[in-house]
């Protein structure tokens, strides 16, 4: 007898890496079901089924997990892709937007992993995909509460997989760098912008645009995304693209006071 077609569940799902995700995850042979806060308006994806989630509503995310179970009685492969991205001088958004930064990004990640944990820890498998950044190992000047949420997702996640692999259940990170998509052209502005930053925010956002011009395309991305679902003996982190990997090893061996000279050069700040 076959074994039932294996389900992933792609939190936003509609656009961009996510989009990117559930096709690639179809053709990897999943059953998908795609998240989006208004599925009825979301581009139709063979394969792909769409419904309404808010990661940010503890109602929204249990009631899609229970309809998840009561139609396909699985989940083994949950990408938490939904996220939102922020913009600005640290000292210019308030605590309230941070903290609206943070329930999508980082709370919004820990409220479906953990409506879905129960159920990876009957199946005793699972495997859990939480997009970070490559701004989850490096700063980066005037996007510091995003990179701030990143760099929390990444503790999460690596001490959340130490504690699951008794269960049979697995935790990856993958870290996107700089992509082709309409992400960060959607980020939210500052909530309270200060005219002491205007000039260097302004240079931030030219370089943000250029970086965003040059990036990898989704596709790549969500390459790394099936690899990091279907790999027997998983990474612990995956790099969504060649920019990811090369930072990473030079913030792994590049002395910390070059690193330094070398961020507030690119980011045209002074020495």
């Amino acid at each position: 007898m076959a074994s039932p077609q294996k389900v992933a569940l792609v939190t936003g799902a509609s656009t961009g890496i996510g989009k990117a995700a559930a096709v690639a995850l179809v053709e990897a042979g999943f059953n998908v079901i795609g998240t989006s806060r208004n599925a009825s308006k979301a581009e139709p994806l063979a394969g792909v089924k769409f419904v309404d989630l808010d990661v940010a509503n503890d109602a929204s995310v249990k009631n899609v997990v229970a309809e998840i179970m009561q139609s396909h009685g699985r989940i083994d492969v949950l990408v938490n892709n939904a996220g939102i991205g922020s913009s600005g001088a640290a000292e210019e958004s308030s605590t309230a937007q941070a903290q609206h930064v943070f329930d999508i990004n980082v709370f919004g990640v820990i409220r479906v992993t953990n409506a879905v944990l129960p159920i990876m820890r009957a199946q005793k498998s699972g495997r859990i995909v939480n997009l970070s950044s490559i701004l989850g190992i490096i700063p980066q000047p005037y996007m510091a509460v995003y990179s701030a949420s990143k760099h929390a997702v990444e503790g999460y996640s690596e001490s959340l997989d130490h504690e699951l692999r008794e269960f049979g259940v697995r935790v990856t990170l993958v870290q996107p760098a700089w992509t082709n998509t309409s992400f960060e052209a959607n980020a939210i502005r500052p909530d309270r912008p200060l005219p002491v930053y205007a000039e260097r925010r302004r240079v931030f956002e030219e370089f943000s645009i250029s970086q965003i011009k040059d990036g990898d395309d989704a596709t790549t991305v969500a390459k790394a995304i099936v690899a990091a679902a279907t790999d027997t003996n998983p990474n612990m982190r995956y790099a969504g693209g060649s920019r990811t990997a090369s930072v990473s090893k030079m913030r792994r061996f590049v002395p910390a006071r070059m690193f330094d000279r070398q961020l507030r050069k690119l980011n045209k700040l002074p020495a």
